[in-house]
Formats: structure tokens, sequence, C-alpha cells
């Protein structure tokens, strides 16, 4: 009888290269809010994938970000963390895009730690990039994935347990993630937010859910604060007789309802907080570090 094993798999690669697309096909489940939009991911979101001998521990990261904000700072220290943490890393590359010295490097410092590294083309569904040579340079061989239709997550998932420790379970068996049901409701609040608003205001929001009232299990009561850091940003989350923010909420309750598996009210705030993403121990609290 083979042995059991367990470990940590980080799900590395530049922002919309499909990292939480396949965290949440994996899972079966909606864990990691996805959208159009580049770096939407803010945190690592530990996703749990228990089968017959082995439990995967997948740890979605946000794409490498670029600039000097404090919270670009964070963003890029969980990257790398999770890199020189992790048992098995996947290094994923969009195939409609392109291989670049981002890849190359963190390629590098992985197998520099004698990590065992998965390369993995995702999108392959899609039309390939002209000119994109596949396996890339110094690799002999890459995965194909799409993680819309579920081709070649099979194989994968197989590489990866073979690239495992031998280990109990860490978890058990029916915990989806660490992370509490309140973080994963403010997710699903931003993951609207983006949806709705223009190009480069998500970007200066945040949300925080004040309050959690599950006294009534029929009706769950919530109320969040969506942060932005200047009053003409209140003003464009609002919209024009609260149309915006009624939108906002109109979109995220179906989700949230889906998630909590119960009716819920939902009471969304504005809330100026000059600076919020500049300050490292506010990223912390609302667990973007």
């Amino acid at each position: 009888m083979s042995a059991h094993r367990a470990g940590v798999v980080a799900i590395l690669g530049r922002p919309n290269a499909g990292k939480s697309t396949l965290l949440n096909r994996i899972l079966g489940e909606k864990l990691a809010i996805v959208t159009p939009k580049p770096q939407t991911t803010r945190s690592r979101i530990l996703g749990i994938h228990t089968v017959p001998g082995a439990q995967l521990l997948f740890v979605d990261t946000p794409g490498l970000h670029h600039g000097g904000k404090a919270l670009n700072a964070a963003l890029n220290e969980q990257v790398v963390e999770t890199a020189d943490d992790c048992d098995v890393a996947l290094l994923l590359v969009d195939l409609t895009g392109s291989w670049g010295d981002d890849h190359a490097t963190l390629l590098a410092r992985l197998r520099a730690r004698s990590t065992p590294v998965l390369v993995v083309g995702t999108k392959s569904d899609r039309s390939r990039a002209p000119g994109l040579a596949w396996p890339p340079p110094g690799c002999d061989t890459a995965f194909e994935i799409s993680a819309r239709t579920g081709s070649g997550i099979d194989v994968l998932l197989e590489a990866i347990v073979a690239g495992l420790p031998e280990s109990p379970p860490l978890y058990p068996e029916d915990e989806l993630s660490d992370r509490p049901l309140r973080w994963l409701v403010a997710e699903e609040v931003r993951e609207s937010a983006f949806e709705t608003l223009s190009q480069e205001l998500p970007y200066s929001l945040a949300v925080e859910v004040v309050e959690f009232d599950e006294s009534q299990p029929e009706l769950v009561r919530i109320r969040a604060n969506l942060l932005v850091e200047r009053a003409s940003q209140k003003q464009i989350v609002i919209g024009r007789g609260g149309e915006m923010i009624k939108r906002i909420g109109v979109r995220a309750r179906p989700a949230i309802e889906r998630l909590l598996g119960t009716r819920v009210h939902l009471a969304l705030w504005v809330k100026i907080e000059p600076r919020w993403s500049k300050r490292p121990q506010r990223l912390k609290d609302l667990g973007y570090a």
C-alpha cells in the first residue's frame, strides 16, 4: 500500500495567468475571486483538496506586482514567501501571452532551493500566442491545461501528488480553507466592486466586514464597509442616488448566499480611510499581508 502524501502546493505566475480559476476548478468550489481585471488577488488563499491517499494544500498567490506602494510590496512578499516554503510549485504561464524574464527568474529561484516545480501552460482552449516556444527555454517538459474546460487537470494532479512528501493529512477531510467566512464574504463584495466599478478605482478599494450576525440561521445579516482613500472615490462608489453601491450589493448577494447556504441581508457602506493601502498594519488587519 502506497504511503499517504501531503504538502503545500504554491500556485505562482503573472496576474491573470489563471491561478485563481485553476484553484476553483480543482476544489469544485468558488474559493478565490476571479475577474477579467489583472491583480484581482491580494492575498494568499489556502484551498484544501483531499483525495484518497493524498491531501494537497493549494496556495493561490497574487501575481507579481510592480510599483512602490506598501500594498504592492506586501503582495510581492507573499509570493516570495509562498515560493520559498512550498513542497511543490506550479509556475503558470498564459499560453496566449509570453514567457519572460520574470518566469525564468522565479523558475531559477525554485530550482536553486531544490523545490519540485511544474511549468503549466494555461488557457489551452484558446489560440496560442504566435512565437511562444513551448516547452519554454530550460524546460524539458511542461503541462498544458484549461481550467475552464478541465482539460489536462487530472494529469497535472497526478504529477503534483507524485512530488509531495510522505505525510499524514494536515487538515480534516471536510475542510476547504483556513480562511474565515467573514473574509470570504468580504472577497465576494470586492469581486462585485471590481466588476461594477471603473477600470482604476477598484485598486484603491478594500472591503471589511464589520457585522456578521448569524443569530437567525434562516437570514444572516452582514454589514460591510467599502474603504476608499478620497472623498471623490466615495462619491463614485455610492453613485448618483446610491445607484452604484446598490448595484454592487445586488451583484454580491447571490454569491454570498451560495457561499453560506442561506438567505443574506447585505448592507454596504462607503467609508473614507486615507492611505489604507500604504499602512502595513492596516493591510495585515484586512488580510492582505
